[in-house]
């Protein structure tokens, strides 16, 4: 039997004989006494230690911290002037009779603690395993576990049924670049880990499965940023049979985020319509009025098209593009000139040419600019923007699509340089209303805009029509204080709809059936119509707890460059292994 008591089961028994097992969290020795704060996973428990116990006393000498050990005493309510009200055991101590070393440890190459100077990120990924000690780590654990329970338990309760789907699976474009794993029996042939269960649970829907879901492994070989983990990531995968409207699927998904939002994470959620559900935007609008597919809704500063205003304009800038679109950001005129050039170099980055603006000061409008335009522009600026002194206007003006990234990307630096993104509260927004095709930037050919298995909307009439890329796709995200967390569609389940899609972006019928041979055999056989959608767990669950890094809400992620340091990957491996599996590394410097 065990007799181990927790730290913080100690509180309720004072006068009582325990015994406490854990890591040394501190050590201080006062001369006649020795004090020792244990840590284990409920939290920390002094020690007292005296020489009176002779044994225990003589190891107390010695031990460091982290080091393992286990403590039977007699817990004892401290006096009123030395209890500690910063911890929840600090009204008791335990007074040592046994004391045994249980392992040593070496100096920690990385801090454990939460107080203090904290090690850096790479010195933390190598040593993950200490980093993880750490009170915020391991609370930022059962929360993820108390998280997927809140998952789970709203699945099962509205009828899905949980299924595993393979990890060797067959390649497939689906937006990112394969793993790809060798067969060592079919050599010379390749398994694909899977970017997500997409074939699958399609299949399942033609199997008879109602609803399907799963908290899926997935697999993509894109580049890691601050939101993004490389190599594999995790989905609230799942698959509504007899579905022909994506608004069945967000109806049925979207109370579980905002009570994921509201309960889970004691947050306020903002930006719903009057009913309480989730505000729709079309992508169009999206792109149109905020800049971006994926805008953070927790505040304004939507972008505004001036170009009726500026319609007879003799400033050249304006006079000579496509459309002319502002901002207008409250407190803007207190924007240094350092702070504007700054602002105007985040804005070439994204393709201007420069950042023009006015300031509102004491009734007059300040900018190198005013002079190129008219009191009646100016005043129809002012107007349209609803700007007012202390604020200042900033403009985009150039070939549409330009425009909206540039002010979209400069409303989202503006909100983060004047605190705007409040972390407790969360916008939530469906976009919905994706273009089926786009055109590639780099080789100007057609592509699927989004996932090429959405239906489109008007099926096989659409896609035979001339204008390709004004075909909607029946698909739909959601999007958290301007992260994507999911994706969906209305499936396309019928083989001529989907042969059609595929040749109009040039992939012929026998590559399709190479390619998706099973699913488009499956939808010869009775497939019903389906949609789904796939949450990434991983953001939604950064956001709900406040991280700015996704890094933090997984045990063993891989570095900013895709290397896990901990564990070495990737490595080189033996000749004999790459023997067997028929491979030859030929590495060109």
């Amino acid at each position: 039997m065990n007799s181990r008591t927790l730290t913080a089961e100690t509180i309720a028994k004072t006068g009582q004989v325990v015994e406490v097992r854990g890591w040394v969290n501190s050590r201080r020795d006062h001369g006649g006494l020795i004090f020792v704060d244990v840590r284990d996973h409920t939290g920390v428990v002094q020690l007292v230690v005296s020489p009176e116990s002779a044994e225990a006393f003589s190891l107390a000498e010695t031990i460091r911290d982290e080091y393992v050990v286990a403590a039977k005493g007699t817990v004892k309510e401290r006096d009123d002037g030395l209890k500690n009200t910063h911890i929840p055991t600090g009204g008791i101590e335990i007074f040592v009779s046994e004391l045994r070393l249980l392992n040593k440890s070496e100096p920690l190459p990385v801090n454990v603690h939460d107080d203090g100077q904290q090690s850096g990120e790479e010195l933390r990924l190598k040593y993950r395993f200490l980093d993880l000690r750490r009170p915020k780590m391991q609370e930022n654990l059962k929360k993820r576990a108390e998280y997927y329970r809140v998952l789970r338990s709203y699945m099962d309760g509205r009828g899905f049924t949980e299924i595993t789907t393979p990890i060797l699976a067959n390649s497939s474009p689906e937006g990112a670049r394969d793993f790809l794993v060798p067969s060592r029996v079919h050599s010379g042939k390749f398994y694909a880990l899977p970017q997500a269960p997409q074939q699958f649970k399609q299949l399942l829907m033609v199997a008879g499965v109602p609803r399907y879901y799963q908290i899926a492994t997935c697999f993509r070989d894109e580049d890691p940023r601050a939101d993004r983990l490389y190599g594999d990531f995790y989905q609230l995968d799942l698959e509504m049979a007899f579905v022909e409207d994506g608004n069945d699927v967000r109806s049925e998904m979207e109370p579980l985020i905002i009570d994921l939002a509201n309960n889970f994470a004691n947050k306020e959620v903002v930006n719903l319509q009057d009913d309480g559900t989730v505000r729709r935007l079309t992508y169009k609008e999206a792109i149109e009025v905020y800049g971006s597919d994926k805008p953070d809704l927790r505040f304004g500063m939507e972008l505004v098209e001036l170009s009726d205003v500026l319609e007879n304009t003799e400033f050249g800038v304006f006079k000579n593009a496509e459309v002319v679109k502002a901002i207008c950001v409250k407190g803007g005129a207190s924007l240094s000139r350092s702070q504007i050039d700054g602002f105007t170099e985040i804005a070439k980055s994204e393709g201007a040419g420069g950042l023009a603006y006015i300031s509102y000061e004491n009734g007059e409008a300040k900018s190198p600019i005013a002079k190129f335009l008219s009191e009646s522009e100016l005043a129809g600026i002012k107007e349209k923007t609803g700007a007012v002194d202390g604020d200042a206007v900033f403009f985009g003006a150039d070939v549409r699509v330009v425009v909206n990234k540039v002010l979209g990307r400069l409303r989202n630096e503006f909100a983060e340089h004047f605190d705007l993104k409040d972390k407790n509260k969360v916008a939530l927004a469906w976009i919905i209303d994706f273009p089926f095709y786009e055109k590639d930037e780099k080789t100007g050919k057609l592509d699927f805009g989004h996932n090429p298995f959405s239906m489109p909307k008007g099926g096989l009439e659409a896609i035979r029509g001339d204008d390709k890329e004004s075909i909607i796709a029946d698909q739909y995200d959601m999007v958290m204080n301007g992260y994507e967390i999911c994706s969906g569609a209305v499936r396309n389940y019928a083989p001529d709809v989907m042969y059609e899609a595929f040749a109009t972006v040039g992939y012929e019928k026998d590559v399709v059936d190479q390619r998706f041979g099973a699913m488009i055999n499956a939808f010869k056989y009775g497939a019903p119509p389906h949609a789904g959608c796939a949450f990434g767990i991983d953001r939604i669950f950064m956001v709900l707890i406040g991280e700015d890094n996704i890094r933090e809400v997984v045990a063993f992620p891989k570095n900013g460059s895709g290397v896990d340091v901990m564990m070495d990957s990737p490595n080189l491996v033996d000749d004999a292994q790459l023997q067997e599996l028929s491979i030859k590394v030929d590495i060109t410097e």
